[in-house]
């Protein structure tokens, strides 16, 4: 079995993941349960979770619609009055089947219904499993502001099944493939090499890597669990990824981006600042632009779009008295953060992305 004990949060992959899942159950001994699912995974992931007959008593569903928008905290009411209206008390139980919005909300609910009771959280996309599921990050979006209301807090158990995979669509994979290149990018060019060579859309083969991801994360989110230090280094192409991300929510004549569809797009900006400021070998820049746009299509933004994109920025959570800090590199695998970058040398970098072939 592959498992990864941090604090009380445990991680399990696979093998033997779900009897671990009933030996938690019978520990926990709820007195409810509550599955929280979207439209989707209530319809591709929840037989699979039902199939695994892992407790003798029934379990209430939740449901939500899915997607980011949905994200907020008018969603976290609604699910607070339902469980209130269905009983739930301080021994109930959440166990978040889905992607990132399920887990993230899921669990900032569970922290804060009658000032917390127990979740679990059973990732099932990519983005969630090298993630959304190690680090305890629970939270909400504030309007179109990415997770600005949230805790820190860790579920019983994660539970990483690889079956899930196969029920999404090939964006849906490549966007969580984009956090994996990002761990490649803060770790080590070792894992770097491993992960832009692989076929992310065959599931076999990405399954070690993936949890070499969540080890990555697990290591330096169990050196500084708060963010006070290294972790802002898993923070790498969010800062502008996330203004992305935002703005393409908030411009809905516009085609929404995926997550990691933003934070890809942040990380050649990213790596082109770094070249700049932090003396990141131009050659490597190249590289990593190239893999990164092998397999994400280019966007455009024109000169409106790039200046409501760094106003966003003053939102970003790892901001300091008013300064916008980034996480930089000096080399893969050397990262550097709370560093200032001026706006016109963010305007260079949209500029190399625009023309880079």
């Amino acid at each position: 079995m592959k498992e990864n004990h941090k604090n009380i949060n445990t991680v399990y992959c696979n093998s033997n993941a779900w009897e671990s899942l009933k030996t938690t159950l019978n520990k926990l001994n709820p007195s409810k349960i509550f599955i929280l699912v979207d439209e989707n995974t209530k319809e591709y992931c929840l037989h699979l979770f039902l199939s695994r007959n892992l407790y003798n008593s029934e379990f209430e569903i939740l449901e939500i619609l899915s997607g980011e928008i949905n994200k907020n905290i008018e969603t976290c009411l609604k699910l607070c009055n339902q469980l209130s209206e269905q009983g739930a008390d301080r021994n109930s139980l959440i166990i978040n089947l889905g992607g990132g919005v399920i887990t993230d909300m899921g669990g900032f609910v569970a922290s804060t219904f009658k000032r917390g009771i127990s979740f679990v959280n059973i990732p099932t996309t990519l983005l969630s499993m090298v993630d959304a599921s190690v680090g305890g990050k629970n939270g909400v979006d504030l309007g179109m502001l990415k997770n600005q209301i949230g805790i820190i807090r860790n579920p019983e158990m994660v539970l990483i099944d690889t079956e899930f995979l196969k029920t999404l669509a090939n964006n849906q994979i490549t966007s969580g493939y984009s956090e994996m290149l990002k761990h490649g990018l803060i770790h080590s060019k070792k894992y770097w090499n491993e992960v832009k060579a692989i076929d992310e859309t065959n599931t076999e083969a990405l399954e070690d890597l993936l949890w070499k991801s969540v080890l990555i994360k697990n290591e330096v989110i169990t050196e500084d669990p708060f963010e006070k230090g290294i972790r802002k280094t898993l923070n790498y192409g969010h800062t502008l990824g996330h203004a992305i991300e935002s703005y393409f929510l908030e411009n809905t004549s516009q085609k929404t981006l995926l997550h990691g569809e933003a934070v890809a797009i942040g990380m050649i900006l990213a790596t082109y600042i770094s070249n700049k400021l932090a003396y990141f070998p131009k050659e490597t820049l190249n590289d990593i632009s190239f893999h990164i746009l092998k397999k994400f299509q280019k966007n455009t933004f024109d000169d409106s779009a790039i200046n409501e994109i760094i106003n966003l920025l003053k939102y970003d959570k790892k901001n300091d008295k008013g300064k916008i800090l980034f996480v930089l590199l000096e080399d893969i695998g050397v990262p550097k953060i709370n560093c200032e970058v001026p706006n016109p040398l963010i305007l260079e970098a949209f500029d190399f992305y625009k023309n880079y072939k």
